[in-house]
């Protein structure tokens, strides 16, 4: 027994490969969705089976054996019901052939004469996206929309992160007759009610993307407001090693520069700054905007009382507590014990209170000192002037 998986493109019957055609002439049972059932010629089998879920689909093929075609929209590699049939197949000893088809990522392509190669594709066809994450890739997005997540909630949600004016564009029923194009922005968009059969481009949200940890400090403003130098930096990121996706907190955030570069890079996750000082709090949205760290979100207030609502953090740093030290590694580790924990300390007192709060939970503590001088140029001589030595206080971090 062979059966075919054929793609049937746009939906427009012109978009339909000559292979796709000739297997549905030739088929004796197609299998799909019920719109596309729909759209087939009447030339076409009667014996035309709406399914979609890949049991549903396995059950049809073998209880009509010879001659299905089992009929895809758009193309079989770009987010098909294929990668879950192909291995359901393959199990049950069932032969197959694919034909690929037109996407709508080549429709929308080729309706703006601009070419798809350098874009990121992504889904929200009833899957879980983060539109956030995705501009701050330094690439146009095109995202295949649908279910909950149309063109206009995933507008929304960009204009919700600062990028309301970020440029977007939006395909309706492309390939067909009332096939529309609308160029805009995420804020225009983020009301406007689009047909179920849209996508989206976005271009890619202003702001640095892929720099190594350790930003120079001249990137940030700076004002009044101490902050974490470069050196200190790049160590911190190393201790915490942001995965993409994750959770980050930020307590006592100061001008944002650890924030602003732990949300840089796990840019589809989510970073929370905490900070309670109103001049910090203007650098840290200064600094967001500046270096586009979008999927940064400041929290004004101090630690512990601020941190209850947030999301439970993959990794935290700690810059300052004003003497809650032990309260707030002992609610980071009540959310997640496994969470990895970096603390800096300039005075002697901080380092014994950070020390002892880890140990108190069972955490063998990771002490390291930061010593940097910085060269400050004295007539035709050079002198290196010292910063004040840093300590770093690391838990969980080599689990």
């Amino acid at each position: 027994m062979q059966v075919i998986l054929a793609a049937s493109g746009g939906g427009n019957a012109g978009t339909m490969t000559a292979d796709c055609r000739q297997a549905l002439e030739n088929a004796s049972c197609i299998i799909g969705a019920r719109r596309l059932l729909a759209g087939l010629p009447d030339s076409y089998t009667n014996n035309r089976i709406a399914a979609t879920r890949p049991e549903e689909i396995l059950t049809a093929i073998k209880q009509n054996k010879e001659g299905c075609v089992v009929l895809y929209s758009g193309d079989t590699g770009f987010y098909s019901g294929t990668r879950s049939l192909i291995p359901m197949l393959c199990s049950a000893g069932i032969d197959y052939i694919v034909y690929p088809g037109i996407s709508s990522v080549q429709l929308l392509s080729a309706s703006i004469g601009q070419p798809w190669q350098d874009w990121l594709l992504l889904s929200a066809h009833g899957v879980d996206c983060n539109p956030v994450g995705a501009v701050m890739q330094g690439k146009p997005v095109f995202f295949l929309t649908g279910g909950a997540l149309g063109p206009a909630q995933l507008c929304y949600k960009l204009a919700e992160a600062g990028l309301d004016a970020l440029n977007v564009i939006v395909g309706e029923n492309l390939s067909y007759p009332n096939q529309r194009i609308h160029r805009g922005t995420a804020g225009e968009f983020a009301n406007v009610q689009f047909e179920p059969l849209s996508v989206l481009l976005a271009e890619p949200a202003p702001g640095v993307t892929h720099r190594t940890p350790g930003f120079p400090d001249t990137m940030f403003t700076r004002g009044e407001v101490p902050m974490t130098k470069q050196e200190v930096r790049a160590a911190v990121m190393a201790k915490l090693a942001p995965k993409p996706d994750d959770i980050l907190w930020d307590v006592g955030a100061g001008t944002g520069s650890v924030s602003i570069e732990l949300a840089l890079s796990a840019s589809f996750g989510r970073t929370y700054a905490v900070e309670y000082n109103e001049k910090a709090c203007d650098l840290i949205r200064i600094n967001r905007e500046k270096l586009g760290a979008w999927n940064l979100k400041l929290i004004e207030g101090a630690a512990p009382q601020a941190l209850h609502e947030l999301e439970t953090p993959d990794a935290v740093f700690i810059g300052g507590t004003k003497g809650s030290m032990e309260e707030v590694v002992n609610l980071v580790l009540d959310r997640n014990p496994h969470a990895r924990i970096c603390i800096s300390a300039i005075c002697i007192e901080t380092l014994y209170q950070a020390v002892q709060s880890l140990q108190n939970r069972g955490i063998e503590p990771e002490v390291t000192q930061i010593a940097i001088s910085r060269a400050k140029t004295a007539g035709s001589l050079h002198l290196l002037m010292a910063n004040n030595p840093i300590f770093l206080i690391a838990g969980n971090c080599n689990d």
